[in-house]
C-alpha cells in the first residue's frame, strides 16, 4: 500500500560523487577530529608526521561516551586521507555496506574507520603505526 503522505517506502542513500578527488575532499573533512586537534595545539596538514602527532595526544575523549565512536570514525577517515594524499595509486571505495574503504594499487582493500575506532577506544593500533604498515605494500 503506498500512502503519500508517509513520504517514501524506501530511502535510498545519497550518492557520493563520481570523481575520486570529490569523493577524497569530502572524506577527508573530519571536523570533529580536527577541532580536538586543534585544542591540544595539534595542526592537520594531511601528512603522516601528522598521525604521529595525534598518536601522542592526550586521549580526553574516551571519558565521553557520546563523542568516542564519532571521534574514532573521523580518525579512520582521517588516516584514510592521508593514504590517499601520500601512497601512490591508494584510493577510496565505498563498501556495499556503505562503509569507505581504502583500495591499494595491490587490490588490497583496508578498513580504516574500523582500525581509526580501535584507535580512539584503545589507543592500539597506533595510526602511525597503521599508516606505515600500509603505505609498505
Amino acid at each position: 500500500m503506498n500512502l503519500p503522505f508517509l513520504g517514501p517506502r524506501h530511502k535510498k542513500h545519497p550518492a557520493l560523487p563520481a570523481d575520486p578527488e570529490s569523493v577524497a575532499a569530502l572524506l577527508s573533512e573530519c571536523d570533529l577530529l580536527r577541532a580536538q586537534a586543534a585544542r591540544g595545539g595539534i595542526r592537520l596538514d594531511d601528512t603522516p608526521a601528522s598521525l604521529e602527532a595525534l598518536d601522542q595526544m592526550v586521549p580526553r575523549w574516551r571519558d565521553d561516551a557520546e563523542t568516542l565512536p564519532w571521534l574514532g570514525h573521523d580518525a579512520g577517515l582521517y588516516l584514510g586521507t592521508v593514504v590517499v594524499r601520500t601512497v601512490p595509486g591508494a584510493a577510496w571505495r565505498i563498501s556495499a555496506g556503505g562503509e569507505p574503504v581504502l583500495r591499494l594499487v595491490s587490490g588490497r582493500e583496508v578498513e580504516v574507520v574500523d582500525a581509526g575506532r580501535q584507535w580512539a577506544a584503545t589507543g592500539v593500533p597506533e595510526l602511525s603505526q597503521l599508516y606505515a604498515e600500509i603505505a609498505e605494500v
